[in-house]
């Protein structure tokens, strides 16, 4: 019975171990222009529609972009492309209707639509992808504040949470497992 308890005991941890660092998080899917997709804005005051759009989203490393367009495409350009809405030399052109491009790194994405017109219309998108943060596994030094300042305390992340159940769990498998292997007979 105690081997047994102890193969659980050890497959459990075995499997909780890669969570234990907190740095674990999801990829996200964003879908470009939300509802209404990736289309010729209407109107001239709409030309800054897909920026002001990237602008309310902050995208990582991993995550994917979704067009979704009919009769049009997206090219993947340069900045100088981008700029000028030159859709002569993209580095990928996109034109299945239903198109996902992942962001692979940090740093700028620049998109315009495969119409010269839509692009100089503001059909076009910068995606500023933000470099991974990794989680430091010791502690940093403490200063103390300046006299007189007075601070709020800080706000713990999603991923110290996880960090802290995920212990908090490890903990009570441990507990409960040197229990039962010490009421076993």
């Amino acid at each position: 019975m105690a081997l047994s308890l102890l193969s659980v005991f050890f497959t459990s941890m075995i499997l909780l171990l890669p969570f234990m660092d907190g740095s674990v998080e999801a990829a996200r899917q964003f879908k470009v222009g939300d509802h209404l997709g990736w289309h010729q804005p209407s109107g001239p005051n709409n030309s800054a529609f897909y920026n002001q759009w990237a602008s309310r989203n902050r995208f990582q490393v991993g995550d994917s972009l979704v067009f979704e367009y009919q009769n049009d495409s997206v090219l993947t350009v340069e900045k100088w492309e981008y700029f000028h809405c030159d859709t002569n030399n993209p580095i990928d052109t996109l034109e299945n209707g239903n198109s996902t491009v992942i962001l692979d790194s940090p740093g700028a994405f620049y998109f315009i639509s495969g119409i010269a017109d839509h692009c100089h219309n503001g059909q076009k998108l910068i995606v500023d992808v933000m470099s991974p943060h990794s989680i430091p596994h010791s502690p940093p030094s403490i200063s103390l504040p300046p006299q007189g300042f007075s601070a709020s305390p800080p706000s713990h992340s999603h991923a110290s949470s996880a960090t802290m159940l995920l212990a908090s769990l490890f903990m009570a498998l441990s507990t409960i497992f040197v229990i039962v292997l010490l009421l076993a007979p």
